[in-house]
């Protein structure tokens, strides 16, 4: 079964990894063109692409579809495996393997269709998320699922933690697929259903500046959504600051939003519902590190405002 896969982020290096393991023969690899990144803005390999040059697996990064198309349409692969990849297949190109172009998703589809499907199930406050195999079609992740699993989102988990388990039950799963098709066994496809389905919009920056005025329990799962990006961010005595790590607590009486209730022996911070409990940030230029050793360099007092 000769397999091109196609794949930028870490989130995707397990599943390549995973294939070569389990004896996968992978032509090449397709994944996004190198970026500036850093300070410097050095340009920079995606980590599909240096991992991949470390297995010696021949890499490609085409700029578009048709180029994409070409370079598939050479190794003639029996299947393509996509996972983040970023770039729209044509469906020329979905035509060309055998068995398709299967993709790792990682939601329960159809909820959570689209760019940023971990942050977005974290936010929303889903009890549950996991991965979906399915097959690809012209729609966005609208094709029909051949497998899926299932994880608990646990009330500490960040867009990071989360990902990180994805990326390790994504390839779990698809092998387990791959392996029934290799063999020729039958693989049941199901359509994704016509209701429930939501999309996941990609994440902006602004949506990072926390609003005191919301319910603290949205803001606990805003902090877990957006790290590492686009990170929740307020003002502390005029210093852009990263809330790293809080958590909601009950309150007695409405507080003040972005008002500090208290500084000990935990930093507490009214919102429109309850409050935070502070217990890791970040100053601009700075270091993450724990409320208190924040509050030595950057003291707060019960009353002062935030934001």
């Amino acid at each position: 079964m000769r397999i091109v896969f196609a794949g930028t982020p870490a989130f995707a290096c397990p599943t390549l990894e995973a294939l070569m393991g389990a004896g996968y023969p992978v032509v090449a690899v397709l994944t996004q063109p190198d970026r500036p990144a850093g300070r410097g803005r050095k340009l920079t390999p995606t980590p599909v692409k240096t991992l991949a040059t470390a297995l010696g697996i021949p890499v490609h990064t085409p700029e578009n579809g048709a180029s994409a198309e070409g370079i598939v349409r050479e190794y003639r692969p029996d299947v393509v495996v996509v996972v983040a990849y970023g770039l729209i297949l044509p469906a020329s190109l979905l035509a060309i393997p055998r068995l398709g172009c299967l993709n790792i998703h990682a939601s329960l589809l159809p909820r959570w269709r689209g760019a940023a499907p971990i942050a977005r199930a974290i936010e929303a406050g889903d009890p549950q998320t996991g991965v979906t195999i399915m097959r690809l079609d012209e729609g966005l992740d609208t094709g029909p699922m051949l497998a899926c699993a299932r994880i608990d989102i646990g009330p500490a988990d960040t867009a990071e933690t989360l990902a990180d388990r994805l990326a390790r039950l994504g390839p779990e799963t698809l092998l387990s697929v791959l392996d029934a098709l290799r063999r020729g066994a039958p693989v049941q496809e199901v359509a994704q259903p016509a209701t429930g389905a939501t999309y996941a919009r990609k994440l902006r920056k602004e949506e990072g500046i926390i609003d005191w005025a919301r319910d603290a329990l949205a803001l606990d799962r805003q902090i877990r959504a957006f790290t590492p990006w686009p990170e929740a961010r307020t003002v502390i005595n005029g210093i852009a600051t990263k809330i790293c790590a809080a958590c909601a607590v009950a309150t007695e009486g409405p507080p003040a939003p972005g008002v500090v209730l208290q500084v000990k022996p935990d930093l507490l911070i009214g919102t429109g519902r309850g409050a935070l409990r502070v217990t890791c940030l970040q100053a601009a230029n700075g270091r993450a590190q724990p409320a208190a050793s924040f509050l030595q360099a950057h003291p707060l007092r019960p009353g002062d405002r935030v934001g």
